[in-house]
């Protein structure tokens, strides 16, 4: 295998299927889509969102003597990473001018996160040239992790639809509120995970499932917000 095979296969198996999901997640704001180039900026702002989120972990591995505390900071770590680059790219920009826009935003700064961190995950089976490996971890992400960052990405979405129209103080405590859930929802998939063995790890998925149907019912009310309802 060409030495720069298994860069490339683990790019093309992080970024395909987080664009798969893309295209999905997109539909359900057909009617008044986004810009393609603001698209484009989250998703990339949600890619370049690892470089910043791994320093840091590594950094408050090293002060933190119990996982479970390592989990839950990495987990506030990179909700709180992801919110602050879609602020800054996208959310506050004149095209954020309706309540479904935040939800949309937030999963594609989600999805390009989850790209970037699902290919460096195939790089490390892929090194050691077992592809079944990679594939089952390739399975894993697209199920289970990929899906659990839009969910908690969405919950800070969704918080800032509900009160799209609100005034600036109530905005805050949704958002506030948004944030603590997102944070809430990623650690608590982070401890099923390290405390579910392998047989059981369906369950845990499901987990995250259910919670996007109840995503896409959110999605459906979030489009009937009248303009200015308050």
């Amino acid at each position: 295998m060409n030495e720069a095979t298994p860069l490339l296969i683990a790019i093309a198996g992080g970024i395909f299927p987080a664009l798969l999901w893309l295209w999905f997640w997109l539909r359900e704001d057909s009617k008044h889509p986004e810009p393609r180039r603001l698209i484009a900026l989250a998703f990339i702002a949600g890619m370049i969102a690892v470089a910043l989120v791994i320093p840091v972990e590594q950094w408050i591995a090293g002060l933190l003597a119990s996982q479970t505390l390592i989990f839950i900071a990495w987990s506030a770590i990179e909700e709180l990473t992801k919110f602050a680059v879609c602020w800054i790219t996208v959310l506050r920009r004149r095209e954020n001018d309706e309540p479904i826009d935040p939800i949309i935003y937030m999963v594609v700064v989600a999805l390009g996160f989850a790209a970037a961190e699902n290919t460096l995950f195939l790089l490390s089976p892929l090194s050691g040239l077992s592809l079944s490996q990679t594939i089952i971890t390739g399975d894993y992400r697209f199920v289970g992790a990929t899906l659990l960052h839009v969910l908690a990405s969405a919950a800070i979405g969704a918080s800032m639809a509900f009160s799209f129209y609100k005034p600036r103080r109530i905005r805050l405590y949704y958002l506030l509120a948004g944030v603590i859930l997102s944070i809430f929802l990623h650690g608590l998939f982070n401890f099923l995970i390290m405390n579910t063995p392998a047989e059981g790890m369906v369950r845990t998925f499901a987990f995250v499932w259910v919670g996007l149907v109840g995503l896409l019912a959110v999605l459906e009310f979030v489009k009937r917000i009248p303009q200015g309802r308050r």
